[in-house]
């Protein structure tokens, strides 16, 4: 996606997903993460986005969880979740993450979704967790 610089907090962050799914380049690893959280963004509602958008204490972090494109952001406000299963949203994983060979959609989305957890606070961690459906909540809450 892009090569800009990595700052340290976000640094931390994307080798975390990289240890937790075996992914073994930083920036593939950040690209993924976008992929996730882009993914995740359509299953809540705009005002859990926007709360969440607030909890991370690394304007860096919170950038992975913002929609870099304003065109998206602005029409994510305007529509209501989506209503999609845990396969359509591996299914996506797969498609738009541009995983290595060796890294399934699921350890990725667990990758992703324990290093976001731990950014979270308890409140924030447990709305997302209402808009989810049980395959995907079963890997939020995995540790």
């Amino acid at each position: 996606m892009s090569s800009k610089k990595i700052g340290p907090n976000e640094e931390t962050f994307l080798k975390k997903v990289m240890q937790r799914s075996s992914i073994p380049d930083i920036y593939d690893a950040r690209d993924i993460t976008i992929v996730v959280l882009r993914s995740l963004r359509d299953l809540v509602s705009t005002e859990v986005s926007e709360k969440t958008a607030e909890d991370f204490s690394d304007e860096k972090i919170a950038q992975l969880w913002k929609d870099a494109n304003p065109i998206v952001a602005a029409l994510a406000k305007l529509r209501p979740p989506l209503n999609i299963d845990t396969e359509t949203f591996l299914r996506r994983i797969r498609q738009e993450g541009g995983l290595p060979k060796n890294v399934s959609p699921e350890s990725a989305v667990i990758a992703v979704f324990s290093a976001i957890r731990e950014e979270l606070s308890d409140e924030r961690r447990q709305e997302i967790s209402s808009f989810l459906p049980g395959g995907l909540k079963v890997m939020w809450e995995q540790i």
